[in-house]
């Protein structure tokens, strides 16, 4: 390999990693969330990352000018796909050296598959902003030329981006496989799309909830569908994505969206801009 970014290669780049698993969603009340998580712990492993309560991850959101993968989640497709850059870790820490993950989430029926590498930032945004073919390990091409495929044939371009902190309790023994995670603090902004700005991002969630993902390869226990029946759990159906789109006025507020007081602001400068 070479040319200018086989030193960033050699230094971050990983196989091409991929999931397959179920996934629940739920809103929970911060007032339950000390319960919740003294339930997790006494089954589950913390998340070695879990420093000071969770850790920083922000995820960079493709789309086309029409909104192609939002309105795919919206009208319920049964193959539905988004193409994202994931960062984990403080954004004042992310540079072009920074290793991130290019990722594919497409939901295919019931099962959710993930497709990722991993490469420096630079990269990432040389692909998925300039459908660039970047430096790569054998094994990455097929993913890759997938990635530079969607941008040039759907036309997408950086639309959203979604921040949180997020503590997650991994399964052992009969649970293995299994993970929670609990995202507090759920931001997002339609501007500023490099992953490293220091620009305020808004909730797109209301900050007494938090989002709680249940992720199985095959079943989820018992035990966690009890727990969260009696913690008053909400199952939603319920993109961060889509939040994030809806929340700033991109598209029409949804049936599943969760409205913050801050939507009603936004919604009201659209009806006045619009009345104009």
């Amino acid at each position: 390999m070479t040319g200018p970014d086989a030193g960033h290669l050699r230094r971050t780049a990983s196989a091409l990693h991929s999931f397959n698993r179920f996934e629940i969603k739920y809103l929970l009340s911060y007032d339950e969330v000390p319960r919740l998580r003294e339930e997790l712990a006494a089954r589950m492993e913390a998340d070695p990352f879990n420093v000071r309560g969770g850790y920083p991850v922000a995820s960079l959101y493709y789309d086309s000018a029409s909104l192609r993968y939002y309105w795919e989640k919206i009208e319920g497709l049964r193959f539905r796909r988004k193409v994202r850059v994931r960062a984990y870790g403080e954004r004042h820490e992310l540079n072009d050296d920074t290793p991130v993950y290019i990722e594919i989430k497409q939901r295919v029926n019931r099962v959710t598959q993930k497709r990722r590498v991993k490469v420096p930032y630079l990269l990432a945004r040389r692909l998925c902003d300039e459908a660039v073919l970047i430096d790569h390990l054998p094994e990455q091409r097929p993913f890759l030329e997938e990635v530079m495929g969607l941008v040039e044939g759907h036309g997408l371009r950086a639309t959203a981006i979604t921040a949180y902190s997020r503590e997650a309790y991994l399964g052992s023994d009969a649970d293995l496989g299994l993970r929670v995670t609990i995202d507090h603090r759920v931001r997002g902004r339609d501007r500023d799309f490099h992953l490293g700005a220091e620009v305020e991002n808004r909730l797109i969630i209301p900050p007494n909830k938090a989002i709680v993902e249940v992720k199985a390869n095959e079943r989820v226990p018992y035990w966690v569908t009890d727990t969260a029946a009696r913690l008053g759990m909400s199952v939603v159906r319920i993109s961060k994505y889509c939040q994030s789109i809806e929340a700033h006025g991109m598209a029409p507020r949804s049936v599943f969206h969760v409205p913050t007081e801050d939507d009603y602001s936004v919604h009201s400068k659209n009806e006045a801009s619009a009345s104009v």
